[in-house]
């Protein structure tokens, strides 16, 4: 005995129209960065450090009524206290206002020198890995000599023929610092030249500095923005170390790293606070750098989005 099924008995678990519905909102590459990077909560704080240390840098030394010249013999060696944020140091000049007017210094170095290396290193190295062959071969062995150089090495001897000032320190440092980015960036434009859009793109007529500037550089901006965020904090270590040795910004200009030179001088005397306040800067700022390009990294990387 058959039993016959109606198809009243029998409905859909989805309806036509709610399967080919779009839940999920389309996103950018950008977007899509962004939305993992706030995920990332040891990435976002490092992020809000640094744009505090931006805007203390800018509105710190008003906070106080002294200069960061200002000395007063009767106010030598004050421990911190309401008066006195930061303590003074051995001339009276108050320590709060100095970190502060450092940290504009010690940043404004950094972000030029990665700005220097960004330009020189992009362009330099895109143009190797496009042109490729013997162009390639002639621009990269350049670079490896030079790179075999201990790069402080160098710094310090173009210091010692600029003499010390802001801009020896920024042209020191961005003058050999692009190497590492040129590596990088040739890399990516080697991978990324051989891909169908480049192919297409020629296809259409675009010139060698189209294909370069317009297609295969932007395909590596997640790389480069990146290697910057590391270049950064690289650069406020080697001007602290360059102004620990006597090459940094003369005075009664100072930056992070001539801070903690002159107060190293006081630890005999008992006077720790004095360089512990530039040191914690420019260790906090280093480490809120490189764990926001970490945070970064894991955001932008293709291989790791879901």
């Amino acid at each position: 005995m058959s039993m016959h099924l109606h198809d009243d008995l029998f409905q859909p678990a989805v309806k036509q129209a709610d399967a080919e519905q779009i839940v999920r909102p389309s996103m950018t590459y950008w977007q899509d960065a962004w939305r993992r990077l706030k995920k990332n909560k040891l990435a976002i704080s490092a992020l809000i450090i640094i744009l505090l240390l931006l805007i203390m840098a800018v509105i710190g030394p008003i906070l106080q009524p002294y200069s960061f010249s200002d000395q007063s013999f009767k106010e030598t060696n004050k421990v911190p206290s309401l008066q006195h944020w930061f303590g003074t140091d051995d001339l009276g000049r108050d320590i709060f206002v100095r970190v502060w007017y450092g940290a504009r210094y010690s940043l404004f170095i950094a972000f030029m020198a990665a700005l220097i290396d960004l330009v020189i290193g992009v362009i330099y190295g895109g143009i190797a890995g496009f042109k490729g062959g013997r162009t390639d071969n002639v621009m990269m062995r350049i670079v490896e000599v030079f790179y075999g150089i201990p790069y402080l090495l160098i710094v310090i001897m173009l210091m010692v023929v600029l003499g010390p000032g802001l801009s020896s320190i920024i042209i020191a440092l961005g003058a050999f610092g692009w190497m590492g980015m040129a590596r990088l960036v040739r890399g990516q434009i080697l991978q990324l030249k051989e891909q169908e859009f480049v192919l297409a793109a020629k296809t259409l007529g675009a010139s060698n500095k189209r294909l370069l500037f317009k297609h295969l550089v932007p395909n590596a901006l997640s790389v480069i923005i990146i290697n910057i965020t590391f270049t950064i904090p690289a650069a406020i270590f080697s001007e602290a170390f360059l102004s620990f040795l006597g090459l940094g910004i003369p005075v009664p200009k100072a930056s992070w790293g001539t801070l903690t030179s002159d107060a190293v001088g006081t630890l005999i005397q008992g006077h720790a606070y004095q360089l512990f306040f530039p040191a914690f800067m420019i260790s906090m700022t280093m480490l809120a750098f490189n764990l926001f390009g970490d945070g970064l990294r894991d955001a932008l990387d293709p291989k790791l989005r879901k």
